[in-house]
């Protein structure tokens, strides 16, 4: 405890501590609270949806990207009904949408994170950078294919047009090693409390494999070279594809995911979008802690909802794992036989098992509070 000069009140160390990191001697992180940011976290503070206290500085231009790439997805999404040109049946710009999106998440959940970072800072600022210069790029060629009415991945095209665009994607392992950095610096250090601890490293841990099964796609679904039409009807010659068992297989309504073989795109979106899931599973958690007495007992302790975070997490790691074989074995998503379905119930059960221990013990726990203050003997007024 500390006692504030200025209105001679006592204030919890914690606090103290928080205020301090969020001072602008710290760096990249010093407070900002005439900012949007500052604003909208008051906001959520206020609601009671905030995980974190203090303002602090996002990652500038990760913040950016993740904003750009929110409008680049919702310009494609309504370019869709207007410009019938396709690829194989699917609209030109489905593709510049799913990207534009998984980008506009990831990056402001990455933003968000490196703003709390206590190690290392300017470290994990610099491969933010990195990773968010590599984005770009990224999304940037696809939207320009989808423009040019062409393929982007798989495109074998000696043109200079295409030349630059598969240019970009030989930097995408510099962005996923940009990213592991950033997961290995975060697992030395605590960022909030135990329950948001727990999310950003076990959320890093998944969209690391996320990413990392992406680079499995062209070798799990083979090599296959072949010619297809573009917008205009050209010729294309492409090699290699998503699909396992079908190259180019597709069919899933705005995912585009194979319906006809395995399809590697399943496990990457599930794990590169891991960390926004546990991101809501924490909000939430918060937010029910503060609705009531009896619930506040049993998930205002950050210890509870930090072994539930790992629980949930331990169980959304088994389904991202049945998802990998489910596409290894040439099997579509929304085609499970008995094996995948049982990988999916264990991952369920054993997650639910794990949070209905977790909140049990803390049931228990709660009455046991009341029961010490009771055996205290009273003071005596003699």
């Amino acid at each position: 405890m500390c006692r504030n000069a200025n209105a001679n009140t006592v204030v919890p160390m914690d606090k103290t501590l928080e205020a301090a990191q969020a001072s602008p001697a710290a760096g990249p992180r010093h407070a900002d609270e005439n900012s949007a940011i500052g604003r909208v976290t008051e906001r959520a503070a206020a609601s009671g949806l905030a995980l974190t206290t203090g303002g602090r500085r996002w990652h500038r231009p990760l913040l950016v990207l993740g904003i750009a790439c929110g409008v680049v997805a919702l310009a494609s999404l309504l370019a869709i009904p207007f410009d019938d040109r396709t690829l194989q049946g699917e609209s030109v710009w489905l593709k510049a949408f799913k990207f534009g999106f998984s980008f506009f998440t990831y990056c402001l959940s990455l933003a968000w994170l490196l703003s709390h970072m206590t190690k290392l800072r300017r470290t994990g600022w610099a491969f933010g950078t990195l990773f968010a210069v590599i984005s770009a790029a990224e999304v940037g060629v696809i939207v320009a294919a989808a423009a040019a009415g062409t393929y982007s991945h798989f495109n074998a095209s000696e043109d200079p047009f295409n030349q630059v665009v598969q240019l970009a994607f030989q930097f995408v392992p510099v962005m996923f090693l940009a990213n592991l950095v950033i997961a290995v610096i975060v697992l030395f250090q605590r960022i909030g409390d135990k329950a948001v601890t727990a999310l950003v490293r076990w959320g890093l841990l998944l969209s690391s494999l996320g990413m990392f099964a992406a680079f499995f796609i062209v070798t799990v679904g083979g090599q296959g070279e072949r010619t297809a039409l573009d917008a205009d009807g050209n010729e294309v010659p492409l090699n290699a594809g998503h699909g396992v068992g079908d190259l180019d297989g597709n069919g899933m309504f705005l995912t585009g995911w194979s319906t006809t073989g395995g399809d590697m795109r399943v496990s990457h979106f599930i794990g590169l979008h891991g960390i926004q899931v546990l991101i809501g599973l924490a909000m939430l958690l918060v937010f029910l802690s503060r609705r009531s007495a009896a619930i506040r007992g049993r998930l205002g302790d950050e210890r509870v909802r930090a072994a539930i975070i790992r629980w949930f997490s331990l169980g959304y790691l088994g389904i991202f794992a049945t998802t990998v074989v489910q596409a290894v074995r040439g099997q579509s998503f929304i085609a499970p036989d008995a094996a995948t379905l049982a990988g999916f119930a264990a991952s369920i059960l054993v997650a639910a098992a794990g949070i209905a221990l977790t909140v049990g013990k803390a049931r228990k726990a709660v009455p046991a509070e009341p029961a010490a203050a009771v055996e205290a003997p009273a003071p005596s007024h003699r």
